[in-house]
């Protein structure tokens, strides 16, 4: 006979006596274990292993992604009940279930389906789709997202962010000469992208592109996304369209609002992005250590969480390192700290030596940079930039991409050669 099912109950108004009651028939394979009054009383019972699923009121205050999150952190399970409100926000806070009210028969149903499943987070392989109103077999979404990453010391992520995108999206194109036309001509035409600046140490799109800065950007539809509230056109909303295909979705204004970029709401922003855009390019923080000193025996906000959301979720990371002894040596370090993140990064893997010049590598600046890499890394292909810092200081200071200012630049040409190659690794998605 199956053991009981430890049932954590936070359902406010009226009702909550009916559900007690009802968990706790005889028979009913379910037990109430603890009657939390507020979402801090169920945290902590969650996290002091109490019960294995819990069932709340989904208009339970300060209930959000973010405390979902949580709650599957400590391996417990949510069923939500809600008299009213829009299902398709219910459904991405991440419940497992959502029924209809208190008095709906499949409550017992659900609280038992739920406490099945090994892994919160793994749901969707359950037969729930009545339940939580997910289609199984649902096409996965069109766009690729890809994740701008390097090692600290200003190796160039966001030049190398704001490039690629810009190549991604065809910026340009009309200024380009006929090698270049040749290009674009082999990929699938009138394809966008987004570029999202979530750096939590040293945001700069905005004021690279010549975009105020005083726009709420992504701590908008993070803010939404925990709330549930998040969709496509409020998405599209908060990220304009600054030049033919190209949208940018602006970075936090100050490194203090850090713990306005949670991973959980920043997983819902990509996904949205998928369908946005073709591709999303992600400048993402130089660091991807999981702050465990800053938790203790704690829940605390991660400073790079948003880092680590955007490597997990990306189906190309570059991996961006300055061209010198030094840039070379912490990219080297910066490979095996990735390797080691505290998240599964399976995404396929594109080195860049950025601001590759002689002066500081010896007079074969290609063959020294690639053999180091190497023999110190393991990589046995790396793309290398050159370094062009009149056409980079050029376009700077008008507040352009390359492809838009300095279309002959050389290292334009590398970076629509970078593009072309994350094309390659990811294949080119259809049309969002």
């Amino acid at each position: 006979m199956p053991a009981e099912v430890m049932v954590l109950c936070a359902v406010s108004g009226p009702y909550e006596t009916d559900v007690v009651l009802a968990l706790g028939a005889p028979g009913a394979g379910t037990s109430v274990t603890r009657r939390c009054g507020d979402l801090a009383e169920l945290l902590a019972a969650a996290a002091a292993g109490a019960g294995t699923v819990a069932v709340v009121s989904a208009d339970l205050p300060g209930l959000d992604r973010e405390a979902v999150g949580r709650l599957h952190g400590t391996g417990t399970r949510v069923v939500a009940i809600a008299d009213d409100g829009p299902a398709e926000r219910l459904q991405a806070l991440g419940f497992e279930a959502v029924l209809d009210g208190a008095a709906d028969p499949r409550l017992l149903d659900a609280v038992r389906d739920t406490a099945r499943v090994d892994d919160p987070l793994a749901t969707h392989e359950m037969d729930l789709s009545a339940l939580s109103g997910r289609t199984p077999g649902a096409p996965e979404r069109p766009g690729a997202v890809v994740a701008v990453w390097g090692p600290v010391g200003a190796p160039g992520r966001t030049t190398t962010a704001v490039e690629l995108a810009a190549e991604l999206a065809g910026l340009g194109g009309h200024r380009a000469g006929r090698r270049r036309r040749r290009q674009e001509a082999a990929r699938p035409p009138e394809e966008s992208a987004l570029l999202v600046d979530a750096d939590t140490y040293g945001s700069c799109i905005a004021s690279r592109l010549g975009l105020l800065d005083d726009a709420p950007g992504l701590a908008a539809v993070a803010r939404a996304a925990g709330h549930g509230t998040l969709d496509v056109p409020t998405l599209a909303r908060h990220a304009p369209v600054v030049e033919g295909r190209l949208r940018v979705l602006t970075g936090i204004t100050r490194a203090a609002r850090w713990p306005e970029l949670p991973a959980s709401a920043l997983e819902v922003v990509l996904e949205r992005a998928r369908s946005l855009a073709d591709w999303t390019v992600v400048d993402c923080g130089p660091l991807v250590e999981a702050d465990e000193l800053l938790m203790y025996d704690t829940h605390a906000p991660q400073r790079n969480g948003a880092t680590l959301a955007a490597l997990q979720a990306a189906d190309v990371v570059v991996a961006v390192g300055a061209a010198d002894p030094v840039g070379i040596q912490r990219l080297v370090r910066g490979l095996e700290e990735l390797a080691e993140a505290p998240v599964p990064v399976s995404a396929t893997r594109v080195v860049v030596a950025n601001r590759l010049r002689s002066s500081a590598v010896g007079p074969d600046p290609e063959r020294a940079v690639g053999d180091a890499l190497v023999r110190y890394a393991g990589v046995a292909e790396a793309h290398l930039v050159p370094d062009d810092g009149a056409a980079l200081d050029a376009a700077l200071l008008a507040g352009r991409t390359l492809a838009e200012h300095a279309p002959s630049s050389s290292a334009r040409q590398a970076f629509a050669g970078l593009a072309a190659l994350v094309r390659e690794r990811v294949g080119a998605p259809a049309a969002a």
